[in-house]
């Protein structure tokens, strides 16, 4: 087990009672901006489960991880599910280095030509 994610989860919230308490705003406008996200009803809450937990795994960011499992397992997305969203990530984030890779050559054939 690389992690206790059961007792991980609900930490999470206690870590951000300070920033909560500090800069209610900035609390605020996350929580805007995330329902914001659910207006239009076009996708299922499944699929945007999915896709935000893709998105969690190319950011490392583990409390989103763990935050998005556990709403995905409640709305019944199956392991196999899970793991094909999971193949999209791990596809784009290979994608977007191979794409900036280009970048980075761009910026040296500037860089290092004098000009």
């Amino acid at each position: 087990m690389l992690m206790d994610w059961k007792a991980f989860l609900p930490k999470i919230g206690q870590s951000m009672k300070g920033l909560k308490e500090l800069t209610p705003d900035t609390v605020a406008g996350y929580r805007l901006l995330h329902e914001a996200g659910t207006e239009s009803g076009l996708l299922d809450p499944k699929t945007r489960e999915l896709i935000a937990l893709a998105v969690a795994v190319t950011t490392r960011c583990d409390s989103c991880i763990a935050n998005h499992v556990k709403k995905a397992i409640d709305l019944g997305v199956t392991q196999g599910e899970l793991a094909e969203a999971l193949g999209v990530a791990v596809a784009m984030n290979a994608g977007a280095a191979l794409a900036f890779s280009g970048r980075a050559m761009d910026a040296y054939d500037q860089l290092s030509s004098g000009t």
